[in-house]
């Protein structure tokens, strides 16, 4: 299923975040098999980055994705992607 990224309905949203819930568990357990074959976990989450960014721009197009992306810095600044207490 293709994951438009600004869902319209809120139907079609609980299936996306449903999707993103699953994928991301085998991101993570990627991520996990990668450390333990000594692969520096900064090296995957680049290489996770750009392979992320090639898919969404094949599916949605440059500027659609530049604009998801314009977005991001605010949300890092905000502790969504942050998984350590904040001080």
């Amino acid at each position: 299923m293709v994951t438009p990224l600004f869902p319209s309905d809120d139907i079609d949203e609980l299936a996306a975040a449903d999707d993103r819930r699953v994928a991301l568990g085998y991101v993570t357990e990627a991520f996990a098999e990668a450390i333990l074959a000594g692969i520096e976990g900064d090296s995957f989450a680049h290489a996770a980055l750009f392979a992320a960014f090639q898919e969404l721009v094949s599916v949605y197009g440059e500027e659609a994705v530049a604009k998801f992306a314009e977005g991001l810095g605010a949300r890092i600044r905000q502790g969504e992607f942050s998984t350590a207490s904040k001080h």
